[in-house]
């Protein structure tokens, strides 16, 4: 594949990608950092509302663009600049403790909530006062698997392109629409008045689960808000859904993290919405 045309840490480019580590500039220049070879050559697939393609520039090592061709291939057929990386360069900018040798620089990509709401969303998730990045990412990707339409994350939470969000979503960013900064009950507001039901997912919600499911009330489209990874959802939030609901617990677990209740919410759900089979 050649030698590196970048090995000093120094250089403009990767002084500029490493700059995206941090939100103000992320936020400056509307760009953010895509690891591995999976987020890559999912960047590498995407448009953005306008047409234009995601991913605007890729840094390799040589080891890695000999590995993943295809996906260098695809970054160049996307229009993206693809530059060869000395892999201690590269490690600079990585923010993981074992760098896969390619990193994307993307366009933000976040959609405008109206158009999640002109698409008469069936099933969402709302993040309101997320604050790690791990699980926001993580419960985007349950999100993806589940079949949501899109996630909503309220201008509490975490932001999407943190590197560890991104990281998280293992490509699954790239997949489905995603508003950010969206006020909490304007969030419910806009979601209810597109005839979507809004649901507070909370450990201690007076609804059971199981009782929804049994009751045949999760059929119609739904929108689960998601809370803080430590204390939950505010009195002020849960006022606001028409129903608090709680993930029964049938051991002895004490409770269940943010991403593993999501996941549940979210495919009950879906299993809900999806048309019986004949049998």
């Amino acid at each position: 594949m050649g030698t590196p045309e970048l090995i000093s840490a120094r250089s403009p480019r990767i002084a500029a990608a490493r700059r995206l580590a941090r939100r103000n500039f992320r936020g400056k220049e509307r760009r953010f950092i895509a690891e591995g070879p999976q987020a890559v050559r999912e960047a590498a697939a995407h448009r953005g509302g306008d047409g234009e393609p995601t991913l605007t520039e890729l840094f390799a090592t040589v080891e890695a663009a000999d590995r993943y061709a295809d996906i260098v291939d695809a970054a160049r057929a996307a229009g993206a600049r693809v530059h060869l990386a000395d892999g201690d360069v590269l490690a600079d900018v990585s923010q993981t403790v074992t760098p896969q040798g390619l990193i994307g620089v993307c366009r933000f990509l976040d959609s405008p909530f109206e158009e999640i709401l002109a698409a008469k969303p069936t099933l969402v998730a709302v993040l309101a006062h997320v604050r790690d990045p791990g699980n926001a990412g993580t419960v985007l990707r349950c999100a993806d698997a589940a079949g949501a339409d899109a996630v909503v994350l309220t201008d509490a939470s975490v932001d999407l392109y943190n590197p560890k969000s991104v990281r998280a979503s293992v490509g699954s960013l790239f997949h489905l629409p995603v508003a950010v900064g969206v006020p909490v009950e304007e969030a419910v507001r806009g979601l209810r008045d597109a005839g979507v039901r809004i649901l507070a997912a909370d450990g201690a919600g007076e609804d059971d689960l199981d009782d929804e499911l049994d009751a045949g009330t999760m059929g119609g489209p739904t929108a689960w808000v998601f809370g803080n990874e430590a204390w939950g959802l505010p009195e002020e939030t849960r006022a606001l859904a028409d129903a608090v609901v709680r993930v029964p617990i049938h051991g002895k677990a004490e409770s269940l993290n943010l991403a593993t209740a999501a996941a549940v919410c979210l495919y009950a759900s879906a299993r809900a919405q999806r048309p019986r089979r004949a049998d």
